[in-house]
């Protein structure tokens, strides 16, 4: 029997009870040495071997040599995660000691899909968990040695048995895409799925999501779903499942509780809240960002308190900041406001920033442009380098000129200095103290409702998704 599973023929002979993988691309073959050696054992690339090298003695799961990887040394991926290479040499031996992981069935798995429910218990509640890209319940994928998402009910169950004594589960992979990939069109399909589960009546819905651009689909689901009845936790993960470290089943478990316990009917991001595996952070979807690239605790809330923390041992939800939308016993039908005018720019504005980006983007038919400006909103205005000019142009045909602060914390203020009240006076619009990528998915869906310049200007100050601060909190500075 043949089977082609992505570029890795799986051979079932007399010899074999298990599956054998022939890899067909010859560069992630082992040596010939140690294919021989493994073809003398009859160890097939997804069996657990032990390898003793010396006085030193190994066990795990028999992985193909990644690409680049060391055609003499042995990949194992041991019980804690993390895969291991062991130089190939004189002395060294294998044995198989279990035939590990169906490959079969984990890739069967992963061809399932539409939404599928596992009910633990009739009087518990149900949530919907989505997955847009992100890894909930993982696999090992014996072809790269990497993880891949199973969205059965039963694969995240098994991986997070703590969602027992939460909730049912609904779970559907909507999409799988690297989420700096996702498209404008990808989250307003993310948006309808949210919305088909909570006309639904679960309790709460669950996407998880990449992380680097977690908190785009963050704020853009903020402006997109009208009338929340629940909460929407969107979970990513900054280490894989398969790594020991990983934070991946802590945040969904938080998230579970979240969703299912809090009176919260709002956009959040749920994330580890610091380095431990003590607490996670609800924090709201237009006041979040990623301040590191691998910390599990890069998400964090800007310019105001976190609204909970969920703390995983004793699944307590304390309330933090009491500014949120509550639920209501009321279940109006969610609806979707997904209009949204693509053609806005996200400008930083640097020393030597060349002025001719501006004609640019007004050249190209550009609807909006979005200035990360320095301090409290500041361009250069004077010589050569200024923008006050271009800024002119822009509005004058009708592009709205918005400014945010790349410092991220506080607020801009076009009143301070005088450059700033020169940049007023043009009509660029300060928006108080709204983060830059918030402020430019804003502004795309401003620009799909309104093109009226006064009518822009209105709703941009308009606190519609709790986006701008009423005040800022001085204890959520590099919290």
């Amino acid at each position: 029997m043949l089977l082609s599973l992505s570029g890795i023929l799986l051979k079932k002979t007399r010899l074999f009870k298990t599956p054998v993988l022939v890899n067909y691309f010859s560069d992630w073959l082992y040596s010939e040495e140690i294919e021989e050696l493994l073809k003398k054992k009859r160890i097939s690339v997804g069996n657990r071997i032990k390898i003793e090298k010396g006085r030193q003695s190994y066990e795990g799961i028999l992985m193909p040599r990644i690409e680049l990887g060391d055609k003499n040394s042995i990949v194992l991926k041991l019980d804690n995660g993390y895969n291991i290479g062991i130089g190939f040499g004189k002395g060294v031996k294998l044995r198989k000691i279990g035939r590990g992981h169906s490959i079969i069935k984990l890739k069967e798995r992963e061809k399932e899909r539409g939404v599928r429910e596992l009910i633990f218990d009739k009087k518990l509640p149900t949530i919907a968990i989505l997955g847009a890209g992100g890894t909930v319940a993982s696999k090992v994928d014996y072809r790269t040695g990497g993880v891949y998402a199973s969205f059965s009910p039963e694969d995240i169950a098994m991986q997070i048995p703590e969602l027992k004594k939460i909730a049912n589960i609904k779970a559907e992979e909507i999409m799988r895409v690297m989420s700096e990939d996702l498209t404008l069109e990808h989250r307003k399909k993310i948006a309808h799925a949210v919305a088909k589960e909570m006309n639904s009546g679960v309790k709460g819905v669950i996407v998880t999501h990449g992380t680097d651009t977690l908190h785009y689909t963050a704020a853009a689901l903020s402006f997109m779903l009208k009338n929340l009845s629940c909460p929407v936790a969107i979970v990513g993960a900054q280490r894989s499942s398969d790594r020991g470290s990983s934070d991946a089943v802590m945040n969904i478990a938080c998230a579970a509780n979240f969703v299912t316990n809090s009176d919260v009917a709002e956009v959040c991001t749920v994330m580890h809240g610091s380095i431990k595996d003590d607490y996670c952070l609800a924090i709201r979807g237009t006041k979040v960002r990623k301040m590191h690239t691998s910390r599990r605790d890069a998400f964090r809330p800007i310019n105001e308190l976190p609204i909970a923390r969920i703390w995983a041992e004793s699944n307590k939800i304390e309330i933090v900041n009491q500014n949120y939308r509550k639920r209501t016993k009321d279940r109006s039908k969610v609806k979707i406001d997904d209009k949204f005018e693509p053609k806005v720019a996200l400008i930083k504005c640097y020393p030597g920033l060349d002025t001719e980006i501006f004609d640019f983007y007004i050249d190209k038919g550009y609807k909006g442009i979005v200035i990360e400006g320095t301090g409290l909103g500041h361009t250069p205005t004077l010589g050569a380098q200024s923008l006050l000019p271009k800024i002119e142009k822009a509005i004058a045909a009708g592009i709205p000129v918005v400014m945010t602060s790349q410092c991220l914390y506080g607020r801009v203020h076009p009143a301070v200095y005088h450059n700033l009240r020169e940049l007023s006076k043009r009509g660029v619009i300060f928006l108080e103290d709204m983060l830059p990528e918030v402020a430019y998915i804003k502004l795309m869906w401003v620009l799909g409702h309104t093109k009226d310049l006064n009518k822009v200007r209105e709703m941009m100050l308009k606190n519609i998704a709790g986006e701008i601060s009423e005040c800022t909190e001085p204890e959520a500075f590099l919290l």
